[in-house]
């Protein structure tokens, strides 16, 4: 057992829920980021802008015709991988091996194929980290081994993984269309206190393909913890906090919230708030890329993400047009009502003593 720890530390494996549930999943979210969402950006500027450099096909692979943007798009699965290889410190023979095991398993997991990323990226990188280096053909057989049981852990699991994400996906979804106001709170909370804990909100919306009215209040969430953090500590923490939280990320609260606690019940509660209405008055829905389900403010990405599901719907013609009513609740719930009632909750929280100023300065 000594010799096998040993060998793990020499190999820098560490098998933990920090290493995989938070710096793989959240590295996996940022490699998305990259590719999927900046392409569906790039795809949605060039339509609505009518920039013929981001329309025009610049490919044409086994008859397929892609944009700029559709180029990013389809090498989401090799962006993943090799974020998460990055996050776990493979070695460069097992990350640029990564390409081909992204690629496969985010292709055989459908469109639950950003979950069936994460499992296989992580057994492929942990196993061609312990062979890397052991031997004195090192370039053939570290590539081998980390292509091989990526290629054959994507065959045997990505279908099933993709399956069961886009399974319980299909269920949220189903639920907040069948109940919205209670679907509305919770989905708002859940997501919004996952984009807040050192987790990523949006890998997870990613993998479960989180869309729809779902998305819509999943995005509710996220930006009532931004919004309402940096709104509410804008007395101690300026503009440079108003910024870095708002359109940032109100992670940075963390190291706040593990000494006071009670400090997050402003934004909990009016994610609860703004969640229902989203779905029962607004019916905000994210029907664009599902990672942006979960980023909300974040360089505005959840707004982005909802603009790109109207254009959708308009050219597709399951919406007639883009009204001023979706653009005021689409306002009101990302920005507006974050700015005013998490603010009161706060000033209420302070006058029964359960919170202090200073308490929410960043350090």
């Amino acid at each position: 057992m000594n010799r096998l720890r040993a060998f793990l530390d020499r190999k820098d494996i560490q098998i933990s829920a920090r290493r995989y549930g938070i710096e793989a999943l959240g590295a996996m979210a940022q490699g998305l980021f990259c590719s999927l969402l900046i392409g569906t950006i790039l795809s949605t500027l060039g339509t609505q802008l009518h920039i013929e450099a981001l329309t025009a096909p610049i490919a044409t692979i086994s008859g397929t015709e892609y944009n700029v943007g559709g180029l990013a798009s389809v090498m989401s699965g090799p962006a993943m991988a090799i974020a998460i290889g990055g996050a776990l410190h493979c070695p460069p023979l097992v990350l640029f091996s990564l390409v081909t095991v992204g690629f496969a398993s985010n292709a055989l997991g459908g469109a639950g194929g950003p979950l069936a990323v994460l499992f296989i990226a992580i057994v492929a990188s942990e196993c061609g980290k312990a062979i890397s280096k052991e031997t004195k053909i090192d370039i053939l057989v570290t590539p081998l081994v980390t292509i091989g049981i990526g290629i054959l852990l994507s065959a045997w699991w990505a279908p099933v993984l993709g399956h069961a994400a886009m399974r319980i996906g299909a269920v949220i979804m189903w639920a907040t269309e069948l109940q919205p106001f209670l679907m509305g709170i919770l989905v708002s909370l859940l997501v919004g206190v996952a984009l807040t804990l050192p987790i990523s909100s949006a890998a997870i919306c990613a993998a479960l393909g989180l869309t729809g009215l779902a998305g819509g209040a999943a995005v509710a969430g996220c930006c009532a913890q931004m919004v309402g953090f940096a709104v509410m500590s804008f007395p101690e923490n300026g503009f440079g906090g108003l910024i870095s939280q708002g359109i940032g990320t109100s992670m940075l609260q963390m190291g706040n919230i593990i000494k006071n606690p009670r400090i997050w019940i402003a934004p909990c509660l009016t994610s609860m708030i703004t969640g229902p209405l989203a779905t029962c008055l607004f019916s905000l829905r994210m029907d664009g890329a599902a990672v942006a389900s979960g980023m909300g403010t974040c360089g505005l990405v959840g707004q982005i993400g909802v603009y790109t599901g109207w254009v959708n719907a308009v050219s597709e013609g399951s919406k007639q047009a883009i009204t001023r009513f979706d653009w005021a609740g689409l306002l009101l719930i990302s920005f507006l009502l974050p700015a005013v009632l998490c603010p009161l909750i706060h000033l209420l929280c302070m006058k029964l003593g359960w919170v202090k100023k200073g308490d929410l300065t960043l350090h």
